[in-house]
């Protein structure tokens, strides 16, 4: 057993424990908890791990005598483990349909963790989860598998070599394009063009689900949430029956709820697709490129996927996606409640391709609320649940969006969740 592994297990021990204790005595957690009390369970919160005792002591005088609980939640920051084992559970779920943990280091998680470890260090930012050309991996002079976009037989050597993700000398950053030759750096967009999103998220179907698990993952709604049938359907695709069952009132009072925001939206993933032949463990991101290198479908004869075309008899006078362009109906209806971002980066609800799409939703504000509720989550146990706990992140939101720093909401939340 690696020391990894076996911090890893002390994490789960603790991180079970504690739930544990919140069901079974939330009272508990009401009593006077002095300055050393505070401080563990900040240190527990985030590393997941017990500090030792000179942490310990440095932490609970920050609280004590300067009245610093955030300065003492940012000495928790530094421990390795909260690289290696609590964002790695915290972020394992986004990359896959069944949202579970237990999956192994990927190049979404490593990418994700790399750029939180890295803002306010390098030029990154949280943001960058969505738009930028990025993609973390493990150094080359480790004795690891080399990278490959066939397999992900890196990550978990990498996951297994016993080597720590806090280490900028172990996990380093790198462009998309530079390690995948299709991918043009116009078309990149963080952890959506990442080979393990595209595995779980463009093989097959009609890449409705990347669509459909960004929305999820990181603007914290799931279609039934952001429904809307006062929109027009105009751009839905043909494959989406108008009277399901012969009954018309099904689409117009339910299909049309999602499809009308979500189809005009997953058009800009019309050049992508997950390519494998027969094992779905040894395939690739491949992107339909301009120029010499791009070429264009016997089926569309377009750069458009053929997924995009499929079932087309369903509604023939459907929408016939012709590129990549793609337009926010939400900025109009209820779902405007998502705040889009109309004036700091000049956004104006349309563009071409994931890159723009993703710079939609990271610089809207439910993007922005959604990182802070997932690390409220994670370090307070719950959910916000009461006028102080929205107050707190609300005010932790306004912290985060100075400088889209995943580091400071750990800091604040758990500094807010240390007890009185």
């Amino acid at each position: 057993m690696t020391a990894l592994h076996a911090t890893r297990q002390l994490v789960l021990r603790t991180l079970a424990a504690s739930v544990l204790i919140a069901i079974l005595s939330t009272q508990a957690f009401n009593v006077s908890a002095g300055p050393r009390e505070q401080a563990k369970r900040i240190h527990d919160r985030i590393a997941g791990v017990p500090p030792s005792a000179e942490v310990l002591d440095d932490m609970a005088g920050l609280i004590e005598n300067s009245s610093d609980p955030v300065g003492a939640a940012e000495i928790a920051l530094k421990n390795p483990a909260f690289y290696d084992v609590t964002l790695k559970n915290f972020v394992a779920p986004w990359t896959n349909e069944s949202m579970s943990p237990f999956v192994p280091l990927n190049d979404y998680t490593a990418t994700v963790i790399g750029i939180i470890r890295d803002t306010g260090i390098t030029n990154v930012d949280f943001r960058d989860v969505l738009t930028g050309n990025i993609v973390y991996k493990g150094a080359s002079n480790l004795d690891i598998a080399a990278h490959s976009n066939r397999n992900n037989n890196h990550y978990e050597q990498l996951e297994n070599s016993g080597n720590s993700l806090s280490d900028p000398d172990v996990l380093e950053a790198t462009t998309q394009s530079s390690m995948n030759p299709e991918l043009p750096p116009g078309a990149t967009a963080g952890v959506m063009t990442t080979r393990a999103a595209a595995k779980a998220f463009f093989s097959a179907g009609t890449n409705r689900a990347m669509f459909r698990f960004t929305l999820l993952n990181h603007m914290c709604n799931d279609l039934e949430q952001v429904a809307d049938v006062s929109l027009p359907p105009d751009r839905i695709r043909q494959d989406v029956s108008r009277s399901p069952g012969g009954d018309s009132r099904v689409f117009l009072n339910n299909c049309v709820g999602c499809h009308t925001g979500m189809d005009p939206m997953t058009q800009a993933f019309a050049y992508y697709d997950y390519e494998y032949d027969g094992d779905i463990e040894t395939g690739r991101l491949i992107y339909n490129a301009t120029g010499e290198t791009g070429d264009t479908s016997q089926v569309t004869n377009t750069r458009v996927m053929p997924k995009y075309h499929i079932n087309g008899t369903t509604f023939e006078q459907g929408y016939l996606t012709p590129n990549d362009g793609w337009d926010n109906y939400w900025r109009a209806g209820a779902n405007r409640r998502l705040g889009w971002d109309t004036n700091s980066m000049g956004l104006t609800g349309s563009g071409n391709g994931a890159k723009s799409l993703g710079k939609e939703f990271a610089n809207s504000e439910a993007f922005a609320h959604c990182q802070v509720k997932k690390v409220f989550r994670n370090v307070c146990l719950r959910e916000p649940g009461n006028s102080d706990d929205r107050a707190a992140v609300s005010n932790i939101v306004t912290v985060f969006k100075q400088g889209y720093d995943l580091k400071d909401v750990f800091a604040e939340t758990a500094a807010y969740c240390k007890g009185a």
